[in-house]
């Protein structure tokens, strides 16, 4: 009876949204109520957040019907954002209003004060909103087990944007510590675009939970995606990333728009289109902002809440908006830029009518020729309901390291029991009991090369038998070094007479002298001086600047996308123009197929031509840019081991290029030996200067690990600071230590994840099933040109690279 009573109290709550309560909804309450963990996979804007949020809704309004007061931390809300943590409080605060349960709702992340984590240290919420990093620091304390005894539910708010990576494996080892405090906990995950959900399911729950389920929304989300074509494609760019020549077209769709947000992929992009548009589009400037996880964040705050309420016209962003945001204002969606995954797509165009029954409207903008077909390409994907995987990763013992240290600091379990939850995880429960071994040995500094330094020791066993930590100097270093994100270290931006426009990499900074102009946070500023990682900085004159760039800028296109662009090809051979993406290019490729062939996947193309006294060889795999880069170098090593050659390679997403001063004949025999699966792995390491590529890794491994403290809050070390710290414990492991594990993590990453050693081998394997086809071409074919236009970049001009460009496409009768 009370089920019944409290199901149509929320029920009621959803009909005075105006509402209906999905099937999928229903399903995921009553899964809870019976004691399940689960996935929850539905279309973006379809109550996600309630489907999980309503069971344990209905057992806080039982309790409340009996007379019981809620206590306690009743559910864990992870999200991989900061930003999505005060949008989802609101959320889920105006839910327990609505139905009258009193529950309270807090969020607990680095960005909120001291005062607010210290309130929160000393009474927890019913619902705490949080991340991986503050779960972390969380079950670092001794009242672990007295913050957590309440707890009924943990749900992973977009778990595909958690799967796949070091923050994901740190969420997995936090629900397998949750799960050894509390045996009950159900845990539920949401997503909204994901392709391999049984996977997704396991990672998120462990290998051994037998009866957790997935909930599917089978409602269908329209996503209209519409290309802004240019006018003529005889003037269009072949190569490059800005696509500002339709900067005209997208000012044309703000106007028609209440709201837009305008998706950009990289920070430096969204610098540069934000400056573009306020430029072209004088009158709309004051209600266009710009908004990326390096611009202050309260500035950030205030942009959210102008689109929220429909303050501004545009908004020009990056990934820092794609997830969870609800914004109902937000009439449309433009991608600058090919997304270069359909999951991408998804996510961004959801960002629109983000609610039932409303079509998700995304525009995009090619930012060079060949970005046409891709936008084409994932809009035939989406129809046909292709999506990427996302793979989870095994045994990173940093992570674990990190993870063992962090939980001795409670002294709450033993070394058994520790071991018990973490082999029931989907990343570890293959670990090696010797791996297992040396992570505690190491931790507690009884193995390897630095056992004689007491600032490794930093776990112990106390007295009572449990885990414990070294001593309180290291446990406070060891909380301000949770988390897994790394990068370079980043300084504030700051006005020297005012406040915080944000974080910018030292990288950039320091190649910049006082005087000198950048572009950032929408804004062209002067830099008066750098001191104690602050950039002081005031409003330039100039109207010359440059835009910083970011680690991490170049997305390389997807193996699903890839396939879905082969495919378009293939259909404009066999069925003509059935889009008009195809028919703008069908010139292109009618040039192509008459200099050429067709690249496709039906067949592997190599071409090669000569010209301006260089000889080429152009291969188009559709592997993307990362299996691209480590197919380029391999083929480029083989072929100078056949004959003695000084080359040059040259990558896209597509294809690559190889460029020699010397001649050299290309025929089918030799690109087949060149492409040979053969010792693979030993010609991989062998082309790359893998020894300093291993070094790099490691550099992200020592600081995840906590081998190299980054520094106290307001005093981070220097980015050269913290590369010679882990490059002379790399050297010291490599020559006195060579069985660490971290060591060998190095150099196993190097292979799966920077060399893709996995992709590149499949995508070896399929090449050789097919037919070789070696085009001998007078002139460079349309395919080739981005490639060789790419190669310019390198060379020593007082001609803009544009001009060159536009000069060499010119002679050649391509587009400019």
């Amino acid at each position: 009876m009370s089920q019944t009573v409290t199901g149509g109290r929320i029920e009621d709550w959803f009909q005075g949204q105006g509402w209906d309560v999905f099937p999928f909804q229903q399903t995921a309450w009553e899964g809870y109520r019976a004691g399940k963990s689960g996935l929850v996979h539905a279309p973006t804007g379809f109550g996600k957040t309630f489907a999980a949020m309503g069971g344990p809704a209905q057992e806080g309004l039982e309790e409340q019907l009996a007379g019981k007061a809620a206590t306690g931390l009743r559910v864990l809300w992870i999200t991989p954002l900061k930003a999505l943590a005060n949008d989802t409080g609101d959320a889920l605060q105006h839910f327990f209003s609505g139905i009258d349960l009193p529950w309270t709702v807090a969020v607990r992340h680095g960005d909120i004060s001291s005062r607010d984590k210290a309130r929160l240290r000393k009474q927890l919420p019913n619902v705490l909103i949080t991340t991986p990093e503050s779960l972390s620091l969380m079950l670092s304390y001794a009242d672990v087990r007295k913050s957590f005894r309440q707890l009924r539910c943990i749900v992973c708010d977009e778990w595909h944007e958690l799967m796949g990576s070091k923050r994901g494996v740190q969420t997995e080892l936090g629900i397998s510590r949750l799960k050894g405090l509390v045996p009950d906990v159900r845990v539920w995950g949401l997503s909204a675009t994901i392709g391999n959900l049984d996977d997704a399911l396991r990672t998120l729950v462990g290998p051994n939970h037998r009866d957790a389920i997935i909930v599917r929304g089978d409602h269908q989300k329209e996503i209209r995606v519409v290309t802004l074509l240019p006018d003529d494609i005889e003037g269009f760019p072949w190569a490059g990333h800005l696509g500002i020549r339709l900067v005209h077209a997208v000012v044309e769709q703000i106007r028609h728009a209440r709201s837009t947000l305008v998706f950009t992929n990289t920070r430096s992009q969204a610098e540069l289109w934000y400056q573009s548009l306020s430029k072209a589009a004088p009158d709309l400037a004051a209600s266009i902002e710009i908004h990326h996880g390096s611009v202050d964040r309260d500035r950030r705050l205030a942009i959210e809440q102008a689109i929220d309420e429909g303050e501004v016209k545009a908004v020009v962003c990056t990934s820092s908006l794609d997830l969870g945001v609800d914004y109902s204002p937000v009439e449309q969606v433009v991608q600058v830029g090919s997304p270069k995954g359909i999951a991408r797509l998804t996510q961004r165009a959801g960002r629109s009518g983000h609610q039932p029954g409303v079509p998700s409207v995304i525009y995009g903008v090619p930012t060079n020729a060949l970005e046409i077909l891709e936008f084409a390409a994932a809009r035939s994907a989406l129809g046909r309901g292709e999506i990427e995987p996302r793979i989870s990763l095994k045994n990173s013992l940093d992570v674990l390291l990190q993870h063992v240290i962090t939980v001795a600091l409670s002294g709450d379990v033993t070394e058994a029991q520790l071991r018990d939850e973490i082999l029931s995880t989907a990343a570890f429960n293959e670990l090696n009991p010797l791996d297992w071994t040396w992570v505690l040995g190491f931790a507690k500094g009884e193995v390897g090369a630095l056992t004689a330094y007491p600032e490794y020791r930093k776990v112990c066993v106390s007295e009572s038998g449990a885990l414990a930590g070294s001593g309180q100097s290291l446990a406070r270093m060891h909380r301000m070094s949770i988390g897994t994100i790394t990068g370079d270290s980043e300084i504030v931006v700051r006005y020297q007479k005012g406040g915080s426009l944000g974080m910018i990499e030292e990288g950039f900074i320091s190649r910049l002298n006082p005087g000198d102009v950048f572009n950032f946070a929408g804004k062209r500023l002067e830099l008066i001086r750098f001191r104690q990682m602050t950039a002081y900085v005031k409003n330039a004159r100039r109207a010359a600047g440059v835009t910083p760039s970011w680690a991490g800028g170049r997305s390389p296109l997807s193996s699903e996308l890839a396939d879905a662009v082969a495919r378009e090809i293939q259909s404009w051979s066999t069925e003509g123009a059935q889009s008009d993406e195809l028919r703008r290019l069908s010139p292109l490729l009618t040039q192509q197929q008459e200099r050429s062939l067709l690249p496709g996947s039906r067949w592997l193309l190599t071409e090669s031509c000569h010209y301006r006294s260089t000889w080429n060889l152009f291969a188009y795999p559709f592997a993307g840019r990362l299996v691209n880069e480590g197919l380029a170098a391999l083929v480029a090593f083989r072929l100078s081991k056949i004959t003695p050659l000084t080359l040059k390679t040259t990558i896209n997403d597509y294809g690559f290029s190889i460029q020699s001063a010397k001649e050299f004949e290309v025929d089918e025999s030799l690109v087949r030996q060149l492409f040979s699966v053969e010792n693979l792995q030993v010609d991989l390491l062998d082309c790359m200067n893998s020894a300093e590529l291993a070094r790099r890794q490691f550099r992200e491994i020592a600081r995840v690990a906590g081998l190299v403290f980054q520094g106290y809050p307001g005093q981070p070390k220097s980015a050269r600071n913290i590369q010679m710290s882990s490059g002379l414990l790399y050297d010291t492991f490599a020559r006195y230590d060579t069985d660490n594990r971290l060591l060998l993590q190095a150099e196993r990453e190097l292979l799966d994840r920077q060399l893709e050693h996995t992709r590149l081998l499949s995508t070896l394997q399929r090449i050789n099933e097919m037919p070789f086809h070696v085009v001998a071409t007078e002139k460079i074919t349309p395919f080739a040109f981005p490639l060789w236009a790419e190669s310019l970049f390198d060379q020593v001009s007082s001609e803009s690279w544009s001009d060159r460009v536009a000069r060499i496409a010119a002679r050649e009768g391509a587009t400019s």
